[in-house]
């Protein structure tokens, strides 16, 4: 009897670079990849049959019709395994909702010592819950389905500031128009203060990095002493302002301002945003800003701190301060470079002395100032952050497809597989409910 024609198959360039790409791909299992490999075989020009394809690929001729079919019928997700019955379940949709729900309590709900759950204490928790027992692996299981991972923690700061979001609305409108405000006379400085900057002397040369290993650091080092670096950047530029020395008191802040609006060209108004350390809102930067603005000083009018910032934000001043909420100091954009001098600079240095330290250091911030500095790109608006928002609505969701401290997906699982529930659309959420 004559075998029937195969079906041909035709890819678009889209599908075809796709499919070369998870053949390339290490993550991608042998035998998906092998299933690829047949379609873009079958899908070539000169239209091979399923035999001269299974002669090539060395597997059988059944085994080509079959990918064939299911690639022409489901397109690529029929290429993934068909779902499987397997043996029944022997845990039960209630029990797993039980585990998950001590997985989501404290230990100490149950009578465990514990600080944080293991494996090895919800396995003997279990019995305290009227639950049949369990083996470690399929608690793992229930917890990897549900994405939990009851041993991993983080730090999280909140900021009990009542006017927080004034403030940081207040804070991220500068931001946004800085550029405007430049065009029109008015410029917007972040300041803040490097300290503790320790120089550091390694007993032993560093190792240069090399072929299949990192650069080696000694760790021993000789301490000849520490630096204050006091920055401020103007946020329409991008350019840095600073003042090195051995202290951050008032008077060194002062001076640092001072300092600052010397080097700039003459405005109409100029907006500090900085913290809440004292040094910010101390006598000598009153005396400092009633000077430039060519108000009365009365330092028994400011004896207090919410007196003397109440000073320095009022708005009919030539200089106003703003000041960040209670743990708010993330929204100073001079926090973002000083993390890139701290990474750039101060992690692996290695310095034979203090003057040394201080010559490296001011070349660093010209060379920065010549050729590197530029206005960051500020995307936050002020708007609350609240914790009901869907993951698909964050960046990293959307650029990485699961939760912020899950591993990325592997390109095959990208293609083939759906996607987490928090990644579909809130119409199908609302009818799966």
């Amino acid at each position: 009897m004559p075998v029937p024609l195969a079906c041909p198959v035709s890819l678009p360039l889209e599908e075809h670079a796709r499919l070369e790409s998870l053949v390339r791909a290490h993550s991608t299992p042998q035998a998906f990849a092998l299933r690829c490999r047949l379609i873009l075989r079958t899908a070539a020009p000169d239209r091979p049959s399923n035999l001269q394809v299974a002669t090539e690929m060395a597997c059988e001729r059944r085994t080509v019709g079959r990918w064939r079919r299911r690639y022409l019928a489901h397109g690529l997700h029929g290429l993934r395994d068909a779902p499987r019955s397997g043996r029944p379940r022997r845990v039960s949709p209630s029990e797993r909702v039980e585990v998950l729900s001590m997985a989501t309590r404290k230990p100490a709900t149950y009578h465990c010592p514990a600080t944080r759950w293991s494996l090895d204490d919800l396995v003997a928790a279990l019995p305290q819950h009227r639950l049949l027992p369990m083996s470690r692996s399929s608690i793992w299981r229930i917890l990897e389905e549900a994405d939990l991972k009851p041993h991993r923690s983080v730090y999280w700061l909140n900021s009990h500031d009542p006017d927080f979001e004034a403030k940081a609305h207040d804070i991220c409108q500068l931001y946004v128009y800085a550029l405007r405000f430049y065009q029109q006379g008015r410029i917007v400085i972040c300041a803040d203060e490097k300290t503790g900057m320790q120089i550091l002397q390694r007993l032993y040369p560093t190792q240069p990095v090399q072929p299949g290993k990192p650069e080696k650091r000694e760790h021993e080092s000789i301490r000849h002493g520490v630096r204050a670096l006091l920055a401020s950047c103007v946020v329409p530029t991008g350019h840095l302002v600073w003042n090195l020395g051995h202290t951050r008191t008032s008077v060194d802040w002062a001076a640092h301002l001072a300092n600052v609006v010397r080097q700039l060209p003459a405005m109409q108004r100029y907006d500090w945003v900085v913290d809440n350390l004292n040094t910010h809102w101390s006598l000598e930067v009153c005396r400092l800003v009633a000077h430039w603005c060519a108000v009365p000083f009365l330092p028994k009018a400011l004896q207090r701190g919410t007196q003397r910032r109440a000073f320095l934000c009022d708005p009919t001043h030539k200089h106003v301060f703003h000041f960040t909420p209670k743990h708010g100091s993330w929204l100073n954009q001079v926090e973002l470079w000083l993390s890139v001098l701290a990474r750039q600079f101060l992690k692996r240095g290695d310095y034979d002395s203090a003057q040394d330290f201080d010559t490296r250091l001011s070349d660093y911030l010209a060379v920065y100032n010549t050729h590197h500095a530029h206005p960051y790109r500020w995307t936050y608006t002020g708007q609350p952050l609240v914790r009901a928002t869907p993951f698909s609505q964050t960046r990293r969701q959307q650029r990485q497809g699961r939760a912020w401290f899950s591993p990325r997906p592997k390109p095959f699982e990208r293609a083939c597989y759906p996607p987490r529930p928090y990644k579909r659309s809130p119409a199908l959420l609302a009818a799966n409910l």
